[in-house]
């Protein structure tokens, strides 16, 4: 058996406790576990430990530093250090991770350790190693702003301290995020990059003016844009899922293959966390399809594409009930632009799934509508915005069963 197979999603989080032997039976269960909100709004400040400082420009070296030594382009044969990747992130920056952890229950610190080990043994090829390790320190700086932003929304009355929280997540998103934005933005032709420069102009003009609500629909698009970006790298029409259907049909390298799946399942890591509240089947699936014990020549693009557009749509209707469920409440402007955005994040898919691109600027529309009636507390007209809503979204949450 490959060396690569012991490395189901399930393994990498519990430190490579299955062999090889078990690997392929494994990537049969679902690997994708509930998580609660990751909004942490819900979260007091007395359940926050005083010492969690976070130095952004440290942080951001660190992971530049950590991925310049695992990341190899596929024709360098320089063997990976790997005792002193393992060194470096256990130094700089395995405590940060696993305050990161604790705050979201996420298990990347296990994860990043187990790959580590993974790439040390050869259970894993380097090249493989490599990307799993880039791919899930992106998500570890997603968390990072995340938390950024919320200390800036804890205090947000000491406008200094609230603004080089967000600087800092800005000074994050720009050392390790901002190239995956623009690489998409150059596949697309989208706007992803200025959308997040504008989210972190209004939450900086938010604190001056001392507007919470506009902090933090700014913070929603800053932070839902990030997530597109993701969806769109592992399974958008040019992203990973239909780049390996694709490789498998010209006779790809089995390891290329095995690469981009490594590529696909970790991107996908930055967005479970949302998606599988609200649809696990779906969350569950790319998972499966994803896990390095899966042969890349089951994977279909069309199938992982239509297990997203479910459950990001999904996730878009659970906004919506939010928003009616804390109506008159800044929460209620708040969740109803996170359902507008994640219907943004399958902008280019709703013609498809929908029909016609008078159906999808029509949903589109609507969303924008059910955002400003949120604005005016007028829930008669949400409602019934709502109401006309709701064939497409069913339609949506529908697509490729």
């Amino acid at each position: 058996m490959k060396a690569w197979k012991v490395l189901t999603t399930t393994a990498v989080a519990t430190m490579f406790v299955l062999s090889g032997c078990g690997a392929s039976e494994e990537a049969a269960k679902p690997q994708t576990e509930t998580k609660q909100e990751q909004a942490t709004e819900t979260k007091t400040e007395a359940s926050k430990p005083e010492t969690n400082k976070v130095d952004a420009a440290a942080y951001t070296s660190a992971v530049k530093e950590l991925v310049g030594l695992v990341k190899k382009e596929e024709e360098d044969k320089t063997p990976v250090e790997w005792d002193k990747a393992k060194k470096l992130y256990d130094e700089k920056l395995k405590q940060h991770l696993q305050m990161l952890d604790g705050e979201y229950e996420e298990k990347v610190n296990e994860q990043l350790t187990a790959a580590l080990e993974a790439g040390k043994s050869g259970q894993m090829p380097a090249s493989v190693t490599g990307q799993v390790v880039d791919k899930l320190l992106q998500k570890t700086a997603l968390l990072t702003m995340r938390y950024e932003f919320k200390q800036a929304n804890d205090g947000f009355d000491k406008k200094e301290e609230a603004k080089q929280a967000v600087a800092a997540a800005k000074e994050v998103y720009e050392g390790i995020l901002k190239g995956t934005m623009e690489k998409r933005d150059t596949a697309y032709e989208t706007q992803l990059v200025s959308t997040i420069d504008t989210g972190f102009a209004e939450m900086s003009g938010a604190i001056d003016k001392g507007d919470n609500l506009a902090y933090n629909l700014g913070k929603q698009m800053v932070d839902k844009t990030l997530m597109k970006g993701f969806y769109l790298a592992s399974g958008g029409e040019k992203g990973y899922a239909y780049k390996i259907e694709k490789g498998v049909k010209e006779g790809e390298k089995p390891e290329k293959l095995k690469i981009m799946q490594a590529e696909g399942w970790a991107f996908f890591q930055s967005v479970q966390g949302y998606v599988v509240k609200h649809d696990q089947a779906s969350a569950d699936y790319i998972n499966q399809q994803f896990d390095l014990a899966n042969d890349p020549k089951n994977i279909k693009g069309d199938e992982i594409h239509a297990a997203y557009v479910r459950s990001l749509s999904a996730t878009a209707k659970h906004e919506y009930d939010e928003s009616f469920e804390n109506w008159g409440k800044d929460k209620a402007v708040i969740t109803s632009l996170e359902g507008a955005l994640f219907l943004d994040m399958i902008k280019t898919d709703l013609p498809k799934v929908l029909g016609d691109e008078a159906k999808a600027n029509k949903l589109l529309e609507q969303a924008q509508q059910h955002l400003e009636a949120a604005k005016a507390k007028d829930k008669q007209k949400a409602e019934a915005i709502f109401k006309e809503m709701k064939q497409s979204l069913d339609k949506l949450t529908a697509y490729g069963k």
